[in-house]
């Protein structure tokens, strides 16, 4: 759980509609019980919602300072991998393994998956949205439950955005680089938190997870992601765009994640 002594929130600039703004105000009246979902649908595809994930980490121990003292508790984050698993996103604190889920490709089955862990704030890929009918019920409970949407690129960077989120401290592309190159074929020793929390790195659990899940992806998908990631560096930083949606658009985009481009726009 290395995020809690490693994420502050002064680490992102934010903007929002051309503004500079807050967190709080990319995440309005966050509260102790949100809950943060990603969904998942191309190879390390998280990596493009980094810094929209860690402004939520930062913000699910900011707004309980204890979380980051007295408790030893992971974020609340959940990452939905649709239709198979697209490389581990642990390294993020994704953990444990639970926190990853790993869905069919059936839309209701997605929904059901994001509705049984409350999410609350939702992230999905940029597709098109489609007109789907969910079990009875599941749309109503993720409208009453969802209090923000985003939709985001794998690319890190959306058309149109109107949120930005900026790293301004070169730790921010820690987990990205985490992910890209898993701990265990890393010859440095694990970090050991500074607040004397017991760390992942050290589980052999967390060990036998990435290599499970190491073949999610070929030798060059991980090459490609990790090309493009250095591509938006500045000087070790790197500038997300993403757009604000309402619960319903964010929910047909979300009946579109995972299927290829002619089957979700024939609907």
């Amino acid at each position: 759980m290395h995020v809690v002594t490693l994420l502050k929130a002064d680490m992102f600039d934010v903007e929002i509609d051309g503004k500079p703004a807050s967190i709080a105000q990319a995440l309005p009246d966050w509260n102790p019980h949100d809950r943060f979902g990603l969904v998942i649908d191309d190879a390390l595809g998280g990596i493009g919602a980094t810094h929209l994930l860690q402004v939520a980490i930062t913000s699910f121990y900011d707004i309980k300072p204890s979380r980051r003292t007295e408790l030893t508790v992971y974020p609340e984050i959940y990452a939905f991998h649709i239709g198979k698993g697209y490389g581990a996103h642990a390294p993020y604190d994704f953990w444990p393994a639970r926190r990853e889920v790993i869905t069919s490709l059936d839309h209701r089955e997605v929904l059901d998956a994001i509705n049984d862990r409350g999410i609350t704030r939702l992230a999905v890929p940029d597709r098109a949205p489609r007109e789907v009918v969910h079990r009875p019920k599941e749309v109503d409970a993720a409208l009453d439950r969802i209090a923000s949407a985003f939709v985001y690129s794998p690319s890190g960077r959306v058309a149109d955005p109107d949120l930005v989120i900026s790293g301004n401290d070169k730790r921010t592309e820690y987990n990205p680089n985490s992910a890209l190159r898993p701990r265990y074929t890393d010859s440095r020793p694990a970090s050991v938190s500074t607040a004397a929390k017991p760390v992942k790195e050290l589980d052999s659990s967390y060990q036998d997870w990435l290599r499970k899940r190491e073949h999610d992806l070929t030798a060059e998908e991980r090459a490609f992601v990790e090309r493009r990631r250095q591509e938006l560096r500045q000087d070790g930083l790197v500038t997300e765009t993403y757009r604000r949606v309402g619960i319903r658009e964010a929910l047909m985009r979300l009946a579109s994640a995972g299927l290829d481009r002619d089957t979700a726009a024939a609907g």
